[in-house]
């Protein structure tokens, strides 16, 4: 069993507009240091896969099928093994 750990992001070429009214926020609360803000999703898939090759294939075709917008979305992930219990 694997435990993915799953980043999906918005493209750098794509706007994000909810990361730019955070970015406001910020800066009108006092956190002039901030420069940028970009907003994503995490996301945590348990894989009962005892092939760690099979557990990331399945994962890439999980992101590129449901999980991300590969139109305007980019994903990475980390895959561990995790307990059964």
């Amino acid at each position: 069993m694997y435990l993915a750990r799953i980043y999906v992001t918005l493209k750098t070429a794509v706007n994000d507009p909810q990361g730019q009214t955070v970015l406001g926020s910020l800066k009108h609360m006092g956190f002039a240091e901030v420069d940028d803000v970009r907003i994503g999703k995490y996301l945590e898939v348990r894989i009962d896969e005892p092939q760690r090759s099979r557990a990331e294939a399945r994962v890439a075709d999980m992101c590129n099928k449901l999980l991300s917008n590969p139109v305007i979305e980019e994903f990475r992930f980390e895959l561990e093994e995790a307990s059964t219990s």
